[in-house]
């Protein structure tokens, strides 16, 4: 099993090397010069050089690129081309909010999804079965940014009981810090919740009609009790993979849902940096998501050697 991790984690490494090369390029291609973007349309030739030099635009692209990736692994993503201030800072506190939204979207998914796609599964020829199945239907076709407004509709501006966005940090406040949360947390987790209820419910199925479980109940266990020693871990193997899917799907959607709330996330500090044409901004909070992403897909490689003996090679 350590072989196989070591393996994965050398995988990992090589996309990230990989990502930082396409990121870099995909934003060095872009239209738009950085200088004349801060300077504005009537600047002078001399000004412009001059802040080329000072933001190292001027210098070759291989000197750029290896500058910016040195800096990485300590935390230097380099300074605003708009601001002029340290990037990794922003992205540090930026990150432990978004953190915080997709964390907590993806455990509302998780107290969802695994007791309601149980019991669609085990009571698939029953009315709550068809009901539930029906229910999780609808909640895949609601965008993430939909729910939240029409959680914002009822739940803070008709009946009054939360508040329609904001942040507060939870050592500042941690009563406002969880009523502010609990909305933006819902719109994302619900959602995704309904999604996972589905693979679920198929992964369950399967595992209900294997003939090891048959063989269990025909021994004496009742339904459930063999379901739960025997069926649950190899049910759970397709569930890691949509798992890790999703947390994806969550830092990408918590760009949305963050500007509806107004929380000042990793998303809303990419949607600022496009808007200001600050790409070197904008390159840093790329990287910090692609390897946030890269980051889940290991732990779920991981998960499987740990979940499925039968990815395990002897030595």
């Amino acid at each position: 099993m350590l072989l196989q991790i070591v393996q994965r984690a050398a995988v990992f490494v090589v996309s990230l090397a990989v990502a930082t090369v396409v990121v870099f390029l995909f934003m060095a291609v872009l239209p738009g010069d950085p200088a004349r973007v801060a300077l504005g349309v009537n600047a002078t030739e001399e000004a412009v050089a001059a802040t080329r030099a000072a933001f190292g635009t001027d210098r070759s692209l291989l000197v750029q690129y290896v500058d910016w990736v040195g800096g990485l692994p300590l935390g230097d993503f380099g300074r605003s081309y708009v601001t002029q201030a340290d990037i990794g800072p922003q992205v540090v506190d930026r990150l432990l909010v978004t953190m915080w939204l997709v964390l907590s979207g993806m455990a509302i998914a998780l107290v969802v999804a695994v007791p309601l796609g149980i019991a669609a599964a085990v009571r698939h020829r029953s009315a709550s079965g068809t009901v539930i199945s029906a229910f999780s239907q609808v909640g895949v076709a609601v965008p993430s940014f939909l729910a939240g407004i029409l959680l914002v509709t009822v739940f803070a501006v008709r009946l009054g009981w939360l508040p329609s966005g904001g942040w507060t940090p939870p050592a500042a406040d941690p009563g406002t810090f969880l009523r502010q949360l609990i909305l933006p947390a819902l719109s994302l987790g619900l959602v995704q919740g309904a999604v996972l209820t589905r693979y679920v419910r198929s992964a369950v199925l399967d595992v209900l009609r294997e003939d090891y479980l048959r063989t269990a109940r025909s021994k004496g266990l009742r339904p459930t009790a063999a379901l739960v020693r025997h069926g649950l871990r190899n049910a759970a193997i397709p569930v890691v993979t949509v798992l890790g899917l999703q947390l994806a799907t969550l830092l990408v959607g918590a760009v949305v849902v963050e500007r509806v709330f107004v929380i000042p996330g990793l998303g809303s500090l990419l949607l600022d940096g496009v808007a200001n044409r600050d790409l070197l901004l904008v390159q840093g909070v790329v990287i910090v998501l692609v390897l946030a992403v890269l980051v889940v897909n290991f732990l779920v490689d991981v998960a499987y050697t740990v979940l499925d003996p039968r990815l395990r090679r002897a030595r």
